[in-house]
């Protein structure tokens, strides 16, 4: 009976061994599939992440034009560099900015998708205000043209005065926006010996015009103003048009922007006009 008590034990201790080994077991299996194998990470090429951004910001901040007119010295037409290039275009000019109306222009072309350039004067940009105009006119996308600081007739002023009146506003631009002006404008159309060294150690192209009425007596009421610029003799490809920071010259600007494009005219964007001086 004794005997028979201890065999009994010893099933039971048996069976107790190979239960407990069992769970053991399992456990082990269970944790050996819960063990995800590592994902293995996509390497990435930091040369790759920096083109990519410094594409972005190119996109953003800065286009490259490629010169297709160049500015007749002799008559300031715009002409087109090589034979397979629109010559019947026109450029669009904006003096005396930015006085009073120069931003509202700016709102009116950059609304009909038209280019121009703006052409300052620095006493339009001796306070705050009139600095932030000219920057938003700027990062609208419009070329900023130098007109001197003063808007003197050059020819009445010493040669000192004259390299201080282009050169002062060149600096003044480029602490606005970061960039010295292409273009040159002499206030009257009336260039000297002197502007014309400094526009080009300044590496401007001086720009003068075909036509422009506004600032005549005849033209100070914008339907008048848009009729002439649109139906004047003087219209032809390549013309330089004058126009200046005047209430009436704003409100007639959508008209005659319509007017040009719907003779067949194509606003001229600066940018592809050619500014390396020889």
């Amino acid at each position: 009976m004794k005997n028979i008590f201890f065999l009994i034990i010893a099933l039971f201790m048996t069976f107790l061994l190979i239960g407990c080994q069992a769970e053991t077991n399992q456990g082990e299996s269970e944790q050996e599939e819960n063990i995800q194998e590592p994902v293995e990470e996509e390497s990435v090429n930091e040369e790759e992440v920096e083109e990519s951004e410094g594409e972005i910001e190119l996109d953003e901040t800065v286009k490259q034009y490629q010169p297709l007119y160049r500015v007749n010295q002799t008559n300031w037409a715009i002409e087109p560099i090589s034979e397979e290039t629109n010559s019947k275009v026109v450029l669009l000019t904006i003096d005396d900015a930015p006085d009073q109306h120069a931003l509202e222009m700016a709102n009116t072309l950059k609304a009909l998708d038209a280019s121009a350039i703006f052409f300052v004067n620095g006493h339009f940009l001796e306070d705050q205000d009139q600095q932030q105009i000219l920057k938003e006119i700027y990062e609208m996308g419009f070329v900023i043209g130098n007109h001197t600081y003063t808007h003197p007739n050059l020819s009445d002023i010493s040669e000192e005065q004259q390299r201080e009146e282009i050169i002062a506003l060149n600096d003044l631009v480029e602490d606005i926006i970061g960039e010295r002006p292409k273009f040159f404008r002499a206030p009257f159309g009336v260039n000297t010996d002197v502007s014309n060294a400094v526009a080009e150690e300044e590496e401007m192209v001086v720009m003068n015009w075909t036509y422009g009425y506004d600032w005549e007596d005849d033209y100070t009421e914008a339907d008048v103003l848009a009729e002439m610029m649109i139906n004047t003799p003087e219209l032809r490809d390549g013309a330089n048009l004058l126009m200046h920071d005047r209430s009436w010259t704003s409100e007639a600007l959508e008209d005659i922007v319509i007017g040009l494009e719907e003779k067949g005219y194509e606003l001229v964007n600066p940018k592809t006009i050619e500014t390396d001086v020889e």
